[in-house]
């Protein structure tokens, strides 16, 4: 009973957080709406008893990615009238109607799942079965990932300075 209050309270939480984040007309207020969706996250990783995957969770994703995030955000230092007025656009209309058909076909999977769900096996979220997928299977897109991080920040950097 418990472990299902838990769940819903997390989930809701996360996707709360992840509305904040498209919703936010304020990049500050959207990255910390993330960081929210991540401490959500990280409890689900812990209901699922992967406490490595949600140790991570925080320390890199909430911890040094959101930080570096926000660093860049303020290292903009945009003002109201740079960011735009809000506007509804096709683009924004097909992403909000993309958005609920996403939503519909996560709703009708959901109610397909068995429940309660299969048992995981006892290796899931320790450190030796995540190091050796991350190292094996997933080398290519965790070194992607790491160089794509690093260009966006260059990238962001770059568009301040012309700034100062």
């Amino acid at each position: 009973m418990t472990e299902t209050v838990l769940f819903w309270l997390f989930s809701i939480l996360a996707v709360g957080g992840a509305a904040g984040v498209v919703l936010a007309s304020n990049p500050v207020n959207g990255a910390m709406a993330l960081v929210g969706s991540f401490f959500a996250l990280a409890g689900l990783y812990l209901l699922l008893s992967a406490q490595l995957l949600a140790a991570l969770q925080i320390l890199v994703y909430t911890g040094a990615i959101m930080v570096l995030f926000l660093f860049v955000i303020m290292l903009l230092n945009l003002s109201p009238q740079e960011l735009g007025r809000d506007r509804l656009t096709p683009a924004r209309a097909a992403g909000a109607l993309a958005a609920l058909g996403a939503t519909g076909l996560l709703a009708t999977t959901f109610l397909r799942l068995r429940f309660p769900p299969a048992a995981v096996s006892h290796q899931f979220g320790t450190v030796a079965s995540v190091g050796l997928e991350l190292f094996s299977d997933f080398t290519l897109p965790f070194e992607a990932t790491s160089l794509l991080l690093l260009a966006a920040i260059l990238g962001a950097v770059v568009v301040a300075k012309g700034k100062l």
